[in-house]
């Protein structure tokens, strides 16, 4: 299922219909953790049809959540949000402070040569193509992602790839896949139509989130199993 998003105006795109529900992992007075489906935007689009989303969604039950960081539209996986302001504060924090650790699952096409490194390629938005970022090694930002092969399936001319972002950039692991020539399948934005269509979505999955409790200062390992 592939979705054409490339437009000069983040105004005009509208996101598919989202049936799937979000599944509550854990809740306390701090926080929630959550596990976002796939085709779910994380916050409500300025166009009104983009209203669904997991803010909109939650804040039903829970009044008083806060975003604090988010996932791409087609990626799915767990997510930790505020139910204070203090939280709200301390996650940002940590967030800001890069004390927060992100491990992704991710099928690419092709199988990699070197099972593991670290992919140093800096990014910077697109500012006539949204939603695309695009390599800029002259004004792009800094940003690194450490991968590992799990496993290749030759069955699919695929490898399962084990992601960690050591920076947080917008799309900044479908950009680095692609150019190492190895695109996520189902990526709608940077893959070819051919490893596009390999997918019925972004075969991108956020599985771990470890961070300090907000509250207790105790250090969370949240783990949400990869559907895929």
């Amino acid at each position: 299922m592939s979705h054409n998003r490339t437009s000069t105006n983040e105004d005009d795109f509208i996101a598919p219909v989202c049936h799937d529900e979000i599944e509550l992992l854990y809740q306390d007075e701090h926080i929630l953790l959550i596990n976002k489906p796939s085709g779910l935007l994380s916050l409500s689009g300025k166009n009104p049809p983009n209203l669904d989303s997991v803010h909109y969604r939650l804040v039903k039950d829970f009044p008083s959540a806060r975003m604090i960081h988010r996932l791409d539209l087609g990626t799915s996986g767990i997510m930790v949000l505020a139910l204070s302001k203090t939280a709200n504060t301390h996650l940002c924090e940590q967030f800001t402070n890069r004390t927060v650790s992100k491990i992704y699952t991710a099928l690419l096409d092709g199988q990699l040569d070197q099972e593991q490194g670290i992919i140093d390629i800096p990014m910077i938005k697109d500012e006539e193509n949204f939603p695309y970022q695009k390599v800029c090694y002259v004004t792009g930002k800094s940003s690194q992602s450490a991968y590992q092969v799990l496993e290749y399936l030759p069955e699919h001319d695929a490898s399962r790839v084990k992601f960690t972002p050591i920076t947080g950039r917008t799309h900044q692991l479908r950009v680095h896949s692609h150019e190492i020539g190895h695109s996520i399948l189902g990526c709608d934005l940077y893959a070819s139509d051919t490893v596009g269509a390999k997918a019925d979505r972004l075969m991108l999955h956020a599985l771990t989130l470890s961070f300090d409790h907000p509250a207790s200062g105790e250090r969370i390992n949240a783990e949400c199993p990869c559907p895929f």
